[in-house]
């Protein structure tokens, strides 16, 4: 997942960024409400992890201001014990889950991992298409119960298309999903992780369909036969 982390305290921003990049995640961490806002409306994350209190600009506002741009990306917020009935006006201005302080990095993830499903409208974890079975919990994926072998970013390439089976993913988004604003991939970059996870899908009933000009698309090879 591409996670987008709103929070100034360093030590809870460090803790939560090492964690969740030892995932396998891919973490942009804003230590101000108002550049958190800016990426949150403009950059491409599956994600957002906002606190309430940050300079700037409040949770409240950044939270406000994403919805009435009509941002769709879901958030979790992080709320203090004694902010607990400010979580009722976050859920209220369009949050999607909330944690309290102190909270176990595990059961973040977790919570990560669930809202981001439900944002894709999969109610569990696991997506198959054709013999190819992704997890998107464990960030494994097999063919008849013997695994795949995947690199990171070529398996996030895969989960996105797989989130989206059936549909085209324009090019220029999955290149901020994958490399995102901060991070640097050649021209290319898109194209070469095509042919890779290409050459590993050979055997599997599955395929990776070039519009050009589009995008690309993930659909079974039996469906498009028919």
């Amino acid at each position: 997942m591409r996670i987008l982390l709103i929070e100034d305290s360093v030590d809870i921003a460090e803790a939560i960024e090492s964690k969740l990049m030892r995932a396998g995640h891919h973490v942009t961490w804003a230590q101000d409400g108002i550049s958190g806002e800016e990426l949150a409306i403009h950059g491409e994350f599956d994600v957002v992890v906002l606190d309430i209190n940050l300079p700037g600009r409040s949770g409240f506002q950044v939270m406000a201001h994403v919805r009435d741009k009509n941002s769709p990306t879901p958030v979790l917020v992080i709320t203090a014990r004694n902010q607990l009935d400010d979580k009722i006006s976050l859920l209220d201005l369009g949050a999607d889950d909330y944690i309290v302080k102190p909270f176990d990095l595990g059961e973040l993830e977790a919570r990560l991992r669930a809202v981001t499903r439900r944002h894709k409208g999969l109610a569990k974890s696991i997506i198959r298409i054709g013999g190819l079975e992704i997890d998107l919990n464990s960030r494994a994926a097999s063919l008849d119960g013997s695994p795949l072998e995947f690199g990171r970013r070529e398996f996030e390439f895969l989960e996105v298309l797989a989130t989206q089976a059936g549909n085209t993913v324009s090019k220029n988004k999955l290149y901020l999903k994958l490399f995102g604003h901060d991070d640097v991939g050649t021209p290319n970059a898109i194209e070469l992780l095509v042919s890779r996870v290409r050459k590993k899908l050979e055997a599997v009933d599955v395929e990776i369909v070039t519009h050009r000009g589009v995008g690309y698309m993930l659909r079974s090879k039996t469906d498009a036969a028919s």
